[in-house]
């Protein structure tokens, strides 16, 4: 969606230059005042003096604008949006502009973890942390609708409508994420697919631009977004926790036989090589028999010794 924002290139003076006319009239009234009191028309000078600088004040002061660093201000002229002001300072802008004031500094947003299902139907729980800031200060305020929007720019209420946005989005893309891919490589059908727990990086790459696309609508941009929680839900956690013991287990086991049968391989080798005893095919089988019971086991062998003939 194409932005309709634009800066601000209205009347504009400094601040400190409003507040220096407020306290001229101030001045000028006290004098007034005290040249009347000895005039025979000053019930009329009163009458017209006090309104007129009640009046000239109040709209010096509604027009007083104080901006800080990483914060605009959307100023709408009955109805009628008329750009965004970004100059830092201290400012007086026509009074009759509504100013909307939004904040642009980057917020923090640490999901609670959720329960979905991954690209195997396993469930899964999974949360994020996702950093976010208002890029578009006319999408953030025009493009999307809130009961807790304030009409009068408060800044915190107006924060926390970006807030609700930024969550309801937040957890349909994480969704959407998660039910894309398998929860590690035991349930993946192909060895080269990335899963949630092995890809970490391309994930993360992936839900950021997800979130993007979400929140471009709010004029929203998300900076950064990682998974932060990632576990099988209660459910299943015993039997997958097995099935993982399991296959510790297993490959545990490949690599003692693999290592008990090249030891074997090297003392049957050496003891060819030394002379030191010729034996038949059926007293190596004996050998290797022995040999593999010993280093395959899970406990201490008892030997027997042979002293027969």
């Amino acid at each position: 969606m194409e932005t309709k924002e634009f800066e601000f290139k209205g009347f504009k003076i400094s601040g400190f230059i409003a507040l220096f006319l407020i306290l001229a009239i101030i001045v000028a009234d006290i004098f007034i005042f005290n040249e009347a009191s000895h005039s025979d028309n000053a019930n009329l000078i009163f009458g017209i003096t006090i309104p007129v600088s009640f009046v000239l004040i109040i709209l010096l002061a509604i027009g007083m604008v104080k901006l800080e660093p990483n914060e605009a201000r959307a100023l709408v002229f009955f109805g009628k949006y008329s750009g965004t002001f970004r100059e830092n300072g201290f400012w007086f802008i026509n009074p009759l502009y509504s100013k909307k004031r939004v904040s642009l500094r980057a917020r923090n947003f640490d999901a609670e973890a959720i329960k979905v299902n991954d690209k195997s139907g396993n469930p899964i729980l999974i949360g994020l942390v996702l950093v976010w800031r208002v890029k578009d200060v006319y999408k953030s305020l025009f493009e999307i609708d809130s009961q807790t929007m304030s009409t009068q720019g408060s800044l915190n209420s107006t924060m926390k409508a970006f807030e609700g946005f930024v969550k309801v989005q937040a957890d349909a893309a994480l969704r959407q994420v998660a039910g894309q891919y398998n929860y590690d490589e035991n349930s993946n059908p192909k060895e080269d697919d990335i899963t949630l727990r092995s890809g970490a990086d391309e994930i993360n790459e992936v839900l950021k631009d997800t979130l993007n696309e979400r929140l471009s609508i709010a004029g929203i941009e998300a900076i950064e977004a990682r998974i932060n929680y990632l576990a099988y839900a209660p459910e299943i956690a015993a039997v997958m926790l097995r099935r993982q013991q399991a296959d510790a287990i297993i490959a545990a086991r490949e690599k003692i036989v693999e290592g008990a049968v090249s030891m074997v391989k090297l003392a049957l080798d050496h003891l060819k090589e030394e002379g030191v005893v010729d034996l038949d095919e059926e007293r190596k089988a004996a050998m290797v028999s022995n040999l593999l019971v010993v280093l395959c086991a899970e406990e201490n062998t008892q030997p027997v010794v042979n002293t027969g003939a």
